[in-house]
């Protein structure tokens, strides 16, 4: 049976005795990491990523309003509850740390039942929060990553090339005369070929590193970091051929079959464009695959398919 991973609860507090404290209140239910200044703080919450950080907003070198503001303006950590912890109770101390993104305020001394509460509330909302943003990145007919997973994935591993100058590949495919079929057999017929093209598409794939997508209607995607031409023709010749040998389930013989073109380019460390440009490439190449009889590979600015 597998394990269930504890929450992970980050303490910033310059008082070891607060430290100690809180680690008797949480630890049996949270992995606690405790840090004593704003700057390890951030270090820790950048390598750890706790679920909820408690954070003192008195503390020398670097207080908790100035910490906090580091954290939320990381990419990184910005989605990381805060609460500070604090013995400020003014409305204006309040007021300034929710404006600047506190999530909530637990004052000193610490009541062992109210720490707990708002560090459950603080986790409920975020597991709730992951769950809707999990939701708004899949596809719901074919649970693959969709378009906008797909965007936010080649924009980061886009920006991990040009840093590392490694290539980076791309994979537009389209399913062949997909109006005909979906016209013919229907569109719930259509939605399971949709189904079993994210099947085929998604098990070619061997790297924990590439990435499928759906990007809409009967157009899928693949990303394929540190990638060249040569293995993502590979890969594109791969999915074609394992689109070709599989069989739709279908009551209807005719509509177990289907085909699907694949555009192919790769963008190398010495070649400068832009992602629209290289998007626009990959389309063109898709296009010519289309137009050179269909159930074709065609890497962009070579007349040729496979």
């Amino acid at each position: 049976m597998a394990k269930i991973q504890k929450k992970r609860v980050l303490v910033v507090d310059d008082e070891y005795s607060n430290i100690i404290a809180l680690m008797e209140i949480l630890e049996l239910e949270y992995d606690v990491y405790a840090e004593k200044n704003g700057r390890d703080a951030i270090e820790v919450a950048e390598k750890v990523m706790p679920d909820v950080i408690l954070l003192d907003i008195l503390m020398p070198e670097m207080n908790g309003y100035e910490t906090l503001s580091r954290l939320k303006n990381s990419e990184k950590t910005r989605g990381i509850p805060v609460i500070f912890i604090t013995g400020l109770c003014s409305v204006d101390d309040e007021r300034k740390g929710l404006i600047m993104g506190a999530a909530d305020y637990i004052t000193k001394p610490f009541s062992p039942a109210i720490v707990e509460l708002r560090i459950k509330n603080q986790i409920k909302m975020l597991e709730q929060l992951r769950t809707i943003e999990q939701i708004s990145m899949t596809d719901q007919l074919t649970y693959m990553p969709n378009r906008r997973s797909f965007d936010a994935r080649f924009n980061s591993e886009w920006e991990r090339a040009l840093r590392e100058h490694t290539p980076i590949s791309l994979l537009i495919m389209d399913a062949d005369n997909f109006k005909i079929y979906n016209d013919t057999f229907g569109h719930m017929q259509g939605d399971v070929a949709l189904q079993s093209f994210a099947q085929v598409i998604a098990g070619t794939l061997k790297r924990p590193g590439d990435f499928a997508a759906r990007w809409g209607g009967e157009e899928f995607s693949v990303l394929l970091p540190n990638t060249d031409k040569n293995g993502a023709l590979c890969v594109a010749e791969q999915v074609r051929k394992n689109i070709e040998d599989m069989i739709i389930p279908s009551n209807d013989e005719k509509a177990a079959k289907m085909t699907m073109s694949i555009g192919v380019n790769t963008k190398t460390d010495t070649e400068s464009c832009t992602i629209e440009e290289f998007l626009l490439r990959t389309d063109k190449a898709l296009y010519d695959a289309k137009k050179k009889g269909r159930n074709a590979v065609c890497y962009f600015g070579n007349d040729e398919t496979l």
